[in-house]
């Protein structure tokens, strides 16, 4: 199949990819009962829930919802390299789709911008990544692009201040982030086994750590992700309150 289509299944994760305009739907199946929950023009296939599995890998919780559809249009850079267009985040080679889908469900509950990934050795926006969103792969635009560090360099000469996720680092993430609390903020999030690549991390304003009571040695990079996005909402709301 083509890197630019693919499935998509379950419920909210199919619901949410229909409703978006910047996905072209290919093909649709739903199950007699599913399908009554579709909107008034929707044209679904309907078949039993064991014909949708034939489609989809093995294990896939559909829930009687399957769509193949485009990729939707990337943004490009420029739409939100400007700080006022608000927070945005860098995945640094993060692969697992469970976790990427979390994070694109945690960036739009505390209100991101975009995700900005690399073109190569990121997830597609279907399947396990999309059904792990819960539909919120839809509603925060995904940016793909060559080279992370260079992209970084390009946002801080547009006047964001990038901060970097690193265990390792001496700023504590809240400190950090109630000094340069403004709309530019950018948290780079590394990968789930390496962390942030030498050169990303160099290329950042500034590394910060989590503060945890050190009874663990790190946090699985989706959970870090929404402790940073929350941190970074709390100070947002504190300066709009005055």
């Amino acid at each position: 199949m083509s890197p630019d289509e693919g499935w998509i299944w379950g419920r909210h994760a199919v619901l949410a990819a229909m409703a978006n305009p910047r996905r072209k739907l290919l093909k649709l199946f739903a199950t007699r009962n599913t399908a009554r929950e579709m909107p008034d023009d929707a044209r679904p296939e309907i078949v039993e829930p064991k014909e949708i599995d034939r489609f989809l890998p093995p294990g896939a919780v559909h829930q009687g919802f399957a769509m193949k559809a485009s990729a939707p249009e990337d943004d490009h850079l420029s739409s939100v390299a400007d700080p006022s267009h608000g927070l945005l985040l860098i995945f640094d080679q993060i692969t697992d789709p469970h976790n990427a889908g979390a994070i694109f469900r945690s960036a739009a509950a505390f209100g991101a911008r975009a995700v900005i990934m690399q073109d190569r050795k990121s997830p597609p926006l279907f399947g396990t990544m999309a059904k792990s969103a819960v539909g919120a792969a839809e509603t925060v635009p995904a940016i793909r692009v060559v080279n992370i560090a260079n992209t970084i360099q390009q946002l801080r000469e547009a006047g964001r201040f990038v901060i970097g996720l690193a265990g390792e680092a001496d700023n504590d993430l809240p400190e950090l982030i109630a000094t340069h609390s403004g709309p530019g903020l950018v948290i780079v999030l590394g990968s789930e086994d390496k962390g942030l690549r030498q050169r990303v991390a160099e290329s950042c304003d500034a590394l910060a750590r989590i503060p945890m009571t050190g009874k663990v040695e790190s946090l699985n990079v989706s959970n870090a992700a929404a402790i940073a996005l929350y941190a970074a909402h709390i100070q947002r709301l504190k300066n709009e309150a005055g």
